[in-house]
C-alpha cells in the first residue's frame, strides 16, 4: 500500500481527494491536514510515502513545508497539486525537493497516476508546467546584473521591510542598504520603492526571489 497524506486548506478539496485516493486498491489516506505546519508534523508520525501538497496555505506554505519534509524525511515524496501554474512557483517547488507538479484542473486518474509515479521515484509533471519551465529557461533573467546581496535586499523590500529592518536582518548598515537600493533602482530603471514593487509584480517576482 502507498500511504498518502493530503495537505490542502480547502475542506472540499481534501474530502474529494481522499475519496478518489481511498477508492484505489493500492492507495491509503493516512492523514488530511489544512496547512503546511500540520503537514510537517503529520509526516513525522504518519510514515506517509507521498504527500499531496497544495502551495498556498496558512501558517506555513507548501514550498517551505516541502523543503522541511524533504530535509527531515528523504524517503517521503512530495507531489504538488495546486492551481498555480507560473514558472516561478513551479521552479521554487521543484527546488524545494518536490518530486512532481500537477495542476488542480487535471483529472482524478492523472492524480492517482502521479501519486504512484512519485512513490516509485518518478517525477510526474503537468504538461503545462513542463512547457512553462522550458519557456522560463530560455527567457532572460530580469535581475541580470543584480548581485546576490542586492537580491536579498530587494526580496526584503518586497516583503515590506523598511531600510532599518533590512539592515538588521542582513547584518549591514542602513547606509549600505541605501546603496544597494540605489543600484537596484538604477538597474531596473525605477526611482522609488513603490515603482520597484510594481516593477517586480509585472515581472512575476515575489519576496522569494533571493532563493
Amino acid at each position: 500500500m502507498i500511504r498518502v497524506l493530503i495537505a490542502d486548506d480547502h475542506g472540499v478539496v481534501r474530502d474529494g481527494l481522499a475519496g478518489v485516493i481511498s477508492a484505489q486498491p493500492d492507495l491509503e489516506v493516512v492523514a488530511t491536514v489544512e496547512n503546511g505546519a500540520e503537514a510537517v508534523e503529520s509526516c513525522r508520525t504518519s510514515q506517509a510515502d507521498v504527500v499531496l501538497m497544495d502551495l498556498e496555505m496558512p501558517i506555513l506554505d507548501g514550498i517551505e513545508a516541502t523543503r522541511i519534509i524533504r530535509a527531515e524525511l528523504p524517503g517521503t515524496a512530495v507531489l504538488v497539486l495546486t492551481s498555480f501554474s507560473d514558472a516561478r512557483r513551479i521552479t521554487a517547488a521543484l527546488d524545494a525537493g518536490a518530486a512532481g507538479y500537477l495542476l488542480k484542473d487535471t483529472s482524478a486518474d492523472d492524480v492517482v497516476r502521479g501519486i504512484r509515479a512519485a512513490a516509485a521515484g518518478g517525477a510526474p509533471l503537468d504538461p503545462q508546467a513542463a512547457r512553462l519551465l522550458l519557456e522560463a529557461r530560455d527567457a532572460p533573467d530580469p535581475l541580470e546584473g543584480i548581485s546576490p546581496r542586492e537580491r536579498e535586499v530587494f526580496a526584503l523590500l518586497l516583503d515590506g521591510l523598511p531600510n532599518k529592518l533590512i539592515a538588521q536582518r542582513l547584518g549591514i548598515s542602513e547606509k549600505t542598504v541605501k546603496t544597494h537600493l540605489t543600484n537596484i533602482f538604477r538597474q531596473i530603471d525605477v526611482t522609488d520603492r513603490l515603482q520597484a514593487v510594481l516593477w517586480a509584480e509585472r515581472q512575476g517576482l515575489r519576496s522569494d526571489l533571493s532563493s
